[in-house]
């Protein structure tokens, strides 16, 4: 049976402050760098790791409802390079989601070669460690790649886990599980790294102070 109100339209009043209701998320608001970075993919000799330098930069939206389902957010952009270049290694552009309803984080990502992933997992409120993960072919939370990379480095699982540490900086370990052709077993791509603030958020829209 569905557990969904049977009003299915009616918005609630909401605290149009975002970052007083982001949940586990509030400490990961603002602008962060870090130059230890360490990243694990296939080649084809097998596998390569690569140290890279990060700027991640995540900013508090307006609340965000469907009828009576209610989101906080940070809208993210993470840019990585290799120490030393300037060609992009990695760029990254979504959401940060909280739903304090079900106390759920979700995160929506999608980066430029065509593929885009949503990923959920349970936190308290104030947790400072939570996951998100998802699955190739779910209905809800999953996966979607363009053919080639459907066929050649099919992505069948994602998991993110983060810790918001004492220190006020932030960690996440990611493994992004992949059936490349041609190899026997699944390869576990690997990202990891700590990150610090290096400004802080601005307020959303709604809850910004009027300009004079």
């Amino acid at each position: 049976m569905s557990s969904f109100p049977s009003d299915i339209y009616t918005e609630p009043d909401l605290d149009p402050d975002t970052l007083a209701n982001l949940g586990p998320l509030r400490p990961m608001a603002g602008t962060w760098e870090s130059t230890s970075g360490d990243d694990t993919h296939p080649v084809v000799e097998g596998t390569e790791q690569n140290d890279f330098v990060e700027h991640y930069d995540l900013q508090p939206i307006d609340p965000q409802t469907n009828g009576p389902q209610v989101f906080y957010g940070l809208r993210y952009h993470t840019h990585i390079v290799k120490p030393g270049e300037v060609e992009t290694f990695h760029d990254q552009v979504g959401y940060w989601l909280w739903e304090p309803a079900n106390s759920t984080v979700i995160l929506t990502l999608s980066i430029p070669r065509a593929q885009v992933v949503m990923a959920s997992g349970p936190a308290d409120a104030d947790a400072t460690t939570f996951e998100v993960t998802a699955r190739l072919g779910e209905p809800t939370y999953g996966i979607c790649s363009n053919p080639f990379l459907n066929d050649a480095f099919r992505t069948v699982e994602f998991r993110m886990s983060v810790s918001t540490n004492a220190d006020g900086t932030w960690s996440y370990e990611e493994d992004t599980v992949i059936d490349v052709r041609g190899r026997p077993e699944p390869f576990h791509h690997t990202d990891r790294n700590t990150l610090v603030r290096v400004a802080p958020p601005t307020p959303n829209p709604m809850a910004a102070p009027p300009a004079h």
